[in-house]
């Protein structure tokens, strides 16, 4: 089998014991057939025979998609391949970062997979209210698509996609859920927590509160976009109870970038046996992923439950880069993920990839 499809294979039915064997092989896969990471691994004196765990292979800062194409050769080329940017633009729209799928069947796989388990472990065909653009809507967007495919995948054939581009349609999203209401059928709304917020605002000035079927659920995808003040993940749960009668465990926060084909979600007790709603929230990776946190300077694992940067291996990112090292901090305690919030100030080891991608593009420019 060729190394996608070890992957996928690996996706539908994981083998614990084999990940660190098959982590390897996708490494080794990456540093043949991307350049721009060849290079990176060079420039540190890593080469693939002296590699022997997943925690020795060079991560790359997410960051670093801004610089540099992270893809297996000739995949920008490719009519199969997909191309979604991030919606970062502190640099402009030129700097966006570019991860380019050149497998989306793989990106597919490990997102319906992991949603199958995090947010619809009942196997339910559900009513979907999606408050962010859909694919048809927004292509350039990782999360357009896995909305799109969840709707395919879990869907009643009763949905709703109330965002555009330019704005989300809170009227037509209340409309939806109160004909969900009056039929007593249960819903799932996916969305940014900017959107969950202009919702919860509507029907705050409106003086309206629903009481959504039992089985109703919100996936809250995080992001502030266009909120004076933020509002986090625990005032999201509250409000979606005291609005829309939806229970704690049914309102699962999710962790996801645009560089990762894979996701994280809350553990409840809605979907993990043996989790109290009293207790701190914490993250799940799926099987085909690998979390550490590492120190700053060093760039080292740090031990079960102490803090550091959050660094992802990725077996879904088999045609980029699956070592990615994000500016969050987080701990990780028994493969379980507690994410703190973005480093302040500069995250050195952050700063590192930056830097020699940035490099390696001036570099580029001139030949």
């Amino acid at each position: 089998m060729s190394i996608y499809e070890q992957v996928l294979t690996f996706i539908h039915r994981p083998e614990p014991g084999a990940f660190e064997r098959l982590a390897l092989d996708v490494f080794r896969h990456q540093f043949e057939t991307i350049a721009t990471y060849r290079r990176y691994c060079e420039e540190r004196g890593v080469l693939p025979g002296a590699v022997l765990s997943v925690d020795e292979v060079p991560a790359v800062s997410n960051v670093a998609f801004k610089y540099a194409e992270l893809a297996t050769d000739g995949a920008s080329r490719s009519p199969d391949a997909a191309v979604f940017l991030t919606s970062g633009t502190t640099q402009g729209r030129a700097r966006r970062g570019r991860h380019i799928v050149a497998r989306p069947e793989i990106y597919r796989a490990s997102a319906i997979a992991h949603l199958r388990t995090m947010l619809f472990p009942d196997a339910r065909q559900i009513a979907i209210l999606a408050m962010h653009p859909t694919a048809d809507a927004m292509p350039e967007s990782s999360l357009s698509a896995m909305i799109s495919w969840s709707i395919e995948e879990f869907g009643s054939g009763t949905h709703l996609a109330a965002a555009s581009r330019e704005r989300v349609d809170v009227a037509a999203a209340i409309a939806f859920l109160a004909d969900c209401e009056a039929r007593c059928e249960p819903v799932c709304i996916m969305g940014t927590t900017a959107a969950f917020a202009a919702l919860f605002s509507e029907l705050g000035s409106r003086g309206s509160k629903l009481r959504l079927a039992a089985g109703s659920r919100m996936m809250d995808t995080g992001g502030a976009k266009g909120q004076a003040v933020p509002m986090q993940a625990t005032e999201v749960i509250a409000w979606a109870g005291e609005t829309l009668a939806i229970a704690p465990a049914m309102v699962i926060n999710e962790y996801g970038m645009t560089e990762l084909c894979s996701q994280l979600y809350d553990a409840t007790a809605f979907n993990c046996a043996g989790v109290s709603n009293t207790q701190e929230r914490y993250k799940v990776p799926p099987p085909w992923m690998r979390v550490t946190a590492r120190n700053p300077v060093t760039l080292q694992p740090m031990a079960d439950g102490e803090v550091g940067l959050l660094t992802f291996f990725d077996l879904a990112n088999v045609g980029s880069v699956s070592a990615v090292m994000t500016e969050d901090l987080g701990s990780v305690e028994r493969g379980r993920v507690r994410v703190l919030g973005r480093a302040a100030g500069e995250a050195r080891g952050c700063a590192l990839g930056i830097g020699q991608f940035s490099a390696t593009e001036a570099a580029e420019a001139v030949r």
